[in-house]
Order: C-alpha cells, then sequence, then structure tokens
C-alpha cells in the first residue's frame, strides 16, 4: 500500500461522492467523510474508508490522518462556514494540499486567506471549457500551468499547413513557442522540432505561451 497514492474527501455530497469515488475507480485510498450517516452507508464498501463525523470539529479532522494524506479535498455545499472551518482544522493538522470547492468570489478570498492552496467552481470551469469548445474546435486541450501560461494543444489551421516553423516564426509573429507536434493519424509525436520541420493538415501543435498569444495562433488565417 506504500505506493498507493492516498487522498481525503471531506463532505460527501454530489461533487464529493463523485470525486471520492473517481478516486477509487483510479486506484487511490480514499478516506471520505460526512457527517450523515446515509451518505456514508453509500460509500463504506467502495472507498477504502468512510466516516461519519462533523467536519467542523478539530476532533473528527485530527482522526483523518490528513497530514498523511496526498490532498485533502472538501466540499460542503453551500455552507460556507463549514467548508471555512474544515479548512482551518486541515490545515492546522498540517494538511500538504487542501482543495477547496468554493461557493462564492468572498469564500474564495477567505479560503486563499486561510492558505488553501486551489479553490474550485466546479460548474463555472465547465461551462467556460465547454464554451470554449464550442466557440474554438481545433483547441484540442488545454493546460494551465500558471496563472499566466498555459500549455495547449491546436489543430494545425489550414492557413498554416505546409508550412515550416520558421515559415511562420510563431515565437515573433505570435508569441508561442512550440514545444511538439502530433500527427492526429498515426499518433506520432515530434518533441521539439525544428525550423525546419513542415507543418501537416492532420497535426496537432503543443504550443506553450500566454492566454492571449495562444488566442491568436488559434484564430491564425
Amino acid at each position: 500500500m506504500a505506493n498507493v497514492k492516498h487522498f481525503v474527501v471531506i463532505g460527501l455530497g454530489s461533487f464529493g461522492t463523485a470525486l471520492a469515488l473517481r478516486l477509487a475507480n483510479n486506484g487511490c485510498r480514499v478516506t471520505g467523510l460526512d457527517r450523515r450517516a446515509e451518505r456514508v452507508e453509500n460509500l463504506k464498501n467502495k472507498l477504502y474508508e468512510a466516516v461519519i463525523g462533523d467536519a467542523t470539529e478539530r476532533e473528527a479532522i485530527e482522526q483523518l490522518g490528513v497530514q498523511d494524506a496526498g490532498a485533502v479535498l472538501i466540499s460542503m455545499g453551500e455552507d460556507i462556514t463549514r467548508s471555512l472551518l474544515s479548512a482551518l482544522h486541515a490545515k492546522e493538522f498540517g494538511a500538504r494540499r487542501i482543495i477547496v470547492k468554493g461557493v462564492t468570489e468572498e469564500h474564495g478570498k477567505l479560503l486563499k486567506y486561510l492558505g488553501v492552496d486551489r479553490v474550485i467552481f466546479p460548474e463555472i470551469e465547465i461551462a467556460q471549457e465547454l464554451a470554449d469548445r464550442m466557440t474554438w474546435p481545433n483547441v484540442i486541450d488545454y493546460l494551465p500551468i500558471d496563472p499566466e501560461y498555459s500549455i495547449v494543444g491546436i489543430a494545425v489551421p489550414d492557413s498554416l499547413a505546409g508550412k515550416t516553423l520558421q515559415q511562420i516564426d510563431v515565437r515573433r509573429k505570435y508569441g508561442v513557442w512550440i514545444v511538439g507536434v502530433k500527427d492526429a493519424l498515426t499518433g506520432k509525436l515530434a518533441m521539439l522540432p525544428d525550423g525546419d520541420y513542415t507543418l501537416g493538415a492532420d497535426q496537432l501543435l503543443l504550443a506553450i505561451g500566454k492566454q492571449e498569444a495562444l488566442n491568436r495562433l488559434r484564430d491564425a488565417k
């Protein structure tokens, strides 16, 4: 069990349950906590450990061994106070990484002041991702790597097919770096291609840059 990732999920509502089950299906050791006995009962045979307890009580968090988990994930519905107390206790007991489902912008700010590593707003994030995919279907994948820079997978625009990377000069013209080119048909990946590399219509650019720069490449005419 030493190499198995361990996570603590606090709050087993719809989001918390889906998260816990997915982690468990991925082979992780998941400890779940909720004050509602029926929720815990439904998961007791599916998680490594399912505990009935009130996450606002220090003793309930202490017994979870949060300091040994890879991350503590907190989803307390719309109850901001309970969410804040749960995060506070997890921080006090040495949780290495804390991720919390946010409710409002102010809630998110308070969590950040407590030292939470990440606040997520699932509905907003999913809606934005879906909207972007509908608007720009040539963007295959998107990975934020810090507040300014991201890596995206962009289908080669028709206007760039048949040209070399040197001809396109993406770093000067678009302000991005091409770190790889993947062939959609064969799956072959060319990492760090040189300037003589010729782009094909059935290829995917792996590009890194700021969002506005990536947008310019995505919309290349």
